[in-house]
């Protein structure tokens, strides 16, 4: 298995000012709070980075700032996805990938092409990418399922295509995939509801979104699930648990967002369509920060 993906990656978010600029100061602190405490690996410009609303200058930005402040510290993947194939391979070929150990692509969305054109977009992505690829399976925003039986042909047939970030929050799913993958392929958890229970069953780990706002508990949690210390990973996750499901009960990144304004570590400022975190979520998240 690929040892650079083992454990937590974080799916960063992208701090904002109150004016709607990027705020790269925040972004650069929360960068070293992850990485002084225990990340093993950086996702840029994910969902939870709300890349959809960044101009292609911005994207530029925020991954400058990233690789500033990482200065080689943990490995790094750059999502680059979308549902023009075409478009797609034109970015991978046109950003420069000397700094990034992956590329974290999403199924396309909106278009709900058929299993095959799954396949065949990958396919043309894999052609063109000069680094690995993570495959981002997450039906619920894309609104087509990849089948497992995609996946590991994908797996099979493509030697950069290195690992699924898996986020359909199935059980069934992950252990079919867990099952049949190729020993080499990373089976990583998209869910951080479900995350501790894929790495117990086999899963190289998470990509998460909670584990940014509590990168030492979260880490560590994943840490010891990998060395199958269930019960004491079960301990952090229970302590945990409540926060998991706040960050999810609006949208995210502004729960997350909620959380990282509670640390002092960014505002809770997103761009529309997404609003902040409501009055009620927040006090909750607060509330919790303060008593953990």
């Amino acid at each position: 298995m690929n040892s650079k993906f083992l454990g937590t990656g974080v799916a960063l978010v992208t701090p904002f000012k109150s004016d709607l600029s990027v705020d790269h100061e925040a972004l650069t602190n929360i960068v070293n709070f992850n990485i002084e405490n225990g990340v093993e690996y950086l996702v840029i410009c994910g969902t939870t980075g709300e890349v959809v609303t960044l101009t292609k200058q911005e994207k530029k930005e925020v991954v400058e700032t990233v690789v500033k402040a990482n200065n080689g510290r943990v490995p790094m993947v750059l999502g680059i996805g979308g549902n023009n194939t075409a478009l797609v391979v034109e970015e991978i070929k046109s950003t420069d990938l000397s700094q990034m150990d992956a590329v974290l692509s999403v199924v396309p969305y909106y278009s709900k092409p058929t299993q095959e054109g799954i396949y065949q977009h990958f396919k043309a992505i894999s052609e063109a990418c000069p680094v690995d690829i993570i495959l981002y399976n997450v039906p619920g925003r894309t609104a087509k399922n990849m089948e497992v039986s995609t996946t590991l042909r994908l797996a099979n047939d493509f030697a950069n295509v290195v690992g699924v970030k898996e986020a359909g929050n199935n059980v069934a799913q992950y252990l079919d995939l867990l099952k049949d993958s190729p020993e080499d392929f990373a089976i990583i958890s998209g869910d951080d509801d479900l995350a501790l229970g894929v790495v117990l069953a086999g899963g190289a780990g998470v990509i998460s979104v909670i584990g940014q706002g509590f990168p030492k508990e979260f880490s560590e949690m994943i840490r010891l699930g990998l060395a199958g210390n269930a019960k004491d990973a079960h301990k952090i996750y229970f302590k945990l648990i409540d926060v998991i499901g706040y960050i999810f009960e609006e949208n995210n990144p502004a729960g997350i967002k909620g959380v990282f304004e509670a640390l002092g570590l960014c505002q809770d400022t997103v761009r529309l369509p997404l609003v902040p975190a409501s009055y009620e979520l927040k006090a909750k998240i607060k509330s919790f920060v303060a008593n953990f």
